[in-house]
């Protein structure tokens, strides 16, 4: 038996579909959409609907562009601050993007702006990053990652070890040094923005980075 949450996913692959009209398709909620993708079992009749919108899409329709989606969930400042935070955007994401080649679960995007980073992280380049840190800190020591502050300043930084915390280095401004991380996003892949198809776009990413 193909478990819900499972058939949900199918139907996201194969349609391309955000939450949101995943939601409209079912005639509920985007926050009941997320709910059941967070492990919570729909009604007996929503049930029925999902596996009836599955075995029509998924077993029956026609198949998405080989790949993935990820939510993109705001712009990443190449020497900058991440703005907004992931935890208050919507959980498809500001902005839908469809990836070329499979992802594994739980990874989020954000777009470069900036040139702090050059000649690595390019303005417009796509950093596709894992939602939950997988290592611990001193694994980070040495390689680029997107963090976020203990006081909430997020960037796209080298991690080094410091006095006090750690230092973040940018290839073509000042260190920020002796700070401490709440979170460490380990980057997967780099991409030019050219290279990903837009699925949705829901009203533009608000918000701009004070870009050093």
């Amino acid at each position: 038996m193909i478990k819900i949450v499972d058939r949900l996913r199918a139907i996201r692959k194969a349609t391309n579909w955000t939450q949101v009209q995943l939601a409209e398709h079912l005639s509920v909620t985007q926050s009941t959409v997320n709910r059941w993708f967070q492990g919570a079992e729909p009604e007996g009749h929503r049930r029925d609907l999902i596996i009836a919108l599955y075995d029509e899409v998924v077993n029956n329709g026609p198949k998405a562009t080989e790949g993935d989606i990820v939510p993109l969930m705001g712009y990443i400042g190449a020497g900058a601050e991440i703005e907004p935070d992931f935890e208050q955007t919507p959980p498809e994401g500001l902005d839908q993007i469809h990836v070329p080649f499979p992802l594994p679960e739980e990874m989020v995007a954000f777009e470069v702006r900036g040139d702090s980073m050059l000649p690595v992280y390019k303005n417009g380049h796509v950093v596709i990053v894992y939602k939950d840190q997988k290592r611990p800190l001193e694994a980070f020591y040495g390689e680029e990652a997107a963090v976020r502050t203990a006081d909430g300043r997020r960037f796209i930084k080298t991690v080094m070890r410091g006095a006090d915390g750690v230092n973040l280095m940018s290839w073509n401004a000042a260190p920020i040094e002796n700070v401490h991380l709440d979170w460490i996003g380990e980057i997967f892949a780099v991409l030019p923005r050219t290279s990903l198809k837009h699925v949705e776009r829901k009203g533009g990413i608000q918000g701009r980075l004070r870009v050093s």
